[in-house]
């Protein structure tokens, strides 16, 4: 089907203050010459961006068009000169910064083009590469107890892909509703994370004879889940930090560290070629039904309702897992 003509102005959301964003009329950018132009169909709405829409001290206002949309997929529209390995037309997902709106650009090299048996399905590819790079990270293997703290987007697609890999798979989270979806990805135990520490250790050595878990991954970005990470990980064991701390300085019991003699990943890429690789191993995954991650597209609302999906992020009503915002 030929792509539509670009029109020289674009619906763009714009955070203008905490709470607040609208959409407005800005120019449709264009590529250069190694850039690629997506008609954008979607992007999810990231628990990063929860501080921004709260106004926390280090953002300020109005942000940049579109931003900070960074998991969107779409068509095609328009190529730069340069551009060798994807063509009008192609679907994809991308990496950006820009993609609450109707287009957006990207590098050629963080554009993947989408098979077309996924054509009828979203596809925000950033946060299911995410998802597999922390997976690749954590080494799990079938014989081993994992314990996952934190079961929102991220942590339920990591339990689905432990528990794929044959893994016993224990899930710790603060919603009930959050702990039902963990079952249904595959845990096999959960534990409510309001529980106290000491409470939520005593159930975990209960579950391991006394061992601890071989792996945990804190993925909620506190200083409590951080504490109670170490806790759970037995002698010799792997903390995979994947929680998102961006609100300050950590502190950690580094005896209990020392002591345990625990291997600790921070499982945060930052590179493009890393982030490309995981989304790419995760579209196939998602194509071998491996992982499938539909069920947790909860929420979806158009560009003028941007706010309303920040609102959900922000209380999580039982039943939500992601937004997603579409034009």
């Amino acid at each position: 089907m030929p792509e539509s003509p670009i029109p020289r102005r674009m619906r763009a959301v714009v955070f203008t203050a905490p709470r607040t964003c609208e959409v407005q009329s800005v120019e449709t950018p264009a590529p250069n010459h190694d850039q690629v132009l997506i008609r954008v169909e979607g992007s999810g709405v990231c628990g990063s961006n929860l501080p921004l829409w709260e106004g926390r001290a280090w953002f300020s206002y109005p942000t940049l068009p579109g931003s900070p949309g960074h998991e969107g997929w779409g068509r095609v529209a328009a190529v730069g000169d340069e551009v060798q390995r994807v063509t009008v037309g192609d679907r994809v997902a991308f990496l950006s910064g820009g993609a609450f709106a109707e287009y957006d650009v990207a590098p050629e090299s963080s554009v993947i083009t989408l098979p077309a048996c996924l054509d009828h399905r979203d596809v925000p590819g950033e946060p299911l590469g995410c998802a597999m790079n922390i997976f690749r990270r954590t080494g799990v293997a079938a014989d081993h107890t994992i314990a996952v703290i934190g079961v929102g987007f991220l942590g339920a697609l990591v339990v689905q892909l432990a528990a794929a890999a044959g893994a016993r798979v224990i899930a710790i989270s603060q919603r009930a509703y959050s702990l039902e979806l963990a079952r249904k990805m595959g845990a096999t135990e959960t534990i409510e994370l309001g529980a106290s520490d000491t409470e939520i250790v005593r159930r975990v050595e209960e579950l391991t004879d006394g061992a601890g878990c071989d792996r945990v991954i804190e993925l909620v970005g506190l200083q409590r889940p951080l504490d109670l990470a170490g806790k759970l990980c037995r002698v010799r064991g792997r903390l995979i930090v994947a929680g998102f701390h961006q609100d300050g300085p950590r502190q950690i019991d580094m005896f209990l560290w020392n002591w345990r003699g625990l291997d600790v990943i921070n499982a945060h890429e930052r590179d493009p070629l890393a982030y490309v690789s995981g989304i790419s191993a995760a579209i196939d995954s998602v194509v071998a039904e491996q992982l499938d991650p539909q069920l947790l597209y909860t929420h979806r609302v158009p560009l003028e309702r941007a706010a309303d999906a920040f609102e959900l992020l922000r209380t999580r009503p039982d039943g939500f897992v992601k937004a997603l915002v579409t034009p």
